[in-house]
C-alpha cells in the first residue's frame, strides 16, 4: 500500500504541481501547546531539487507556522488527490523560515505569483517522504482559486500590511516569537 522515497521523483514532483491545495502541520516542543494544521492554496508550492520545497507564506491572522519552526524545525505538508485515482502523499522535514531580510527571499520571489501578503518563504528539507492509498478522501471539483486573500492584502496596503503584521503576526498563540 504505502510506499518511502528516498528523494521527491519526477513523477511526485509532478503529481505534487497539480494539487490544488496543501495542508502544513507544525507544533510546538511544549506538549501544552497548541498542534496547528493549515491549509494552503494559491499556487503557493514549489519543488525545487530532491529533497526540497518551498511555499509561500501569505499573511494571516496567525503566525504558528512561523513560530513552530523557529523554535523547533519540525514539520509535516500533505497532499490529497481530490480528484484521479486516490493517493496521499506527506512530506516530513526540517524547516526554515525565509523573511525578507533573508539572502534568499528575493531568488525565491521569482518563482511565485507576486501577492502583496507574501510576508515569508518556507523552505522544507524533506527527511521522510511517503505516501499511502487515499481511499476514503472524496472525490471533488475544484471550481477556482479565491480572491478574497489578495483583495483583503490590496486594501490594506504596504502600511497597512505592516501594522496587521505587527499586531497579529509577533507571536503565537502560545507566547512564541513569530515574524521579525
Amino acid at each position: 500500500m504505502g510506499k518511502l522515497f528516498e528523494v521527491i521523483t519526477p513523477q511526485l514532483k509532478e503529481w505534487i504541481a497539480a494539487q490544488k491545495i496543501f495542508f502544513v502541520a507544525t507544533a510546538p516542543m511544549s506538549g501544552e501547546g497548541h498542534i496547528n494544521c493549515s491549509p494552503k492554496g494559491l499556487d503557493s508550492l514549489r519543488v525545487t531539487g530532491e529533497d526540497t520545497i518551498v511555499y509561500q507564506d501569505l499573511t494571516g491572522s496567525g503566525v504558528e507556522t512561523v513560530a513552530h519552526l523557529k523554535e523547533n524545525g519540525r514539520i509535516v505538508i500533505m497532499f490529497c488527490a481530490f480528484d484521479g485515482p486516490p493517493k496521499i502523499v506527506r512530506i516530513h522535514g526540517r524547516g526554515e523560515v525565509i523573511e525578507p531580510s533573508h539572502a534568499e527571499f528575493e531568488e525565491l520571489e521569482k518563482l511565485f505569483p507576486a501577492h502583496a501578503g507574501t510576508r515569508a518563504f518556507i523552505k522544507v528539507i524533506a527527511t521522510r517522504i511517503s505516501d499511502s492509498c487515499g481511499y476514503a478522501v472524496p472525490l471533488m471539483d475544484f471550481k477556482a482559486d479565491r480572491e478574497v486573500l489578495d483583495k483583503w492584502t490590496a486594501n490594506k496596503g504596504d502600511d497597512g500590511l505592516k501594522i496587521y503584521r505587527a499586531e497579529k503576526n509577533l507571536q503565537s498563540i502560545d507566547g512564541l516569537p513569530g515574524l521579525d
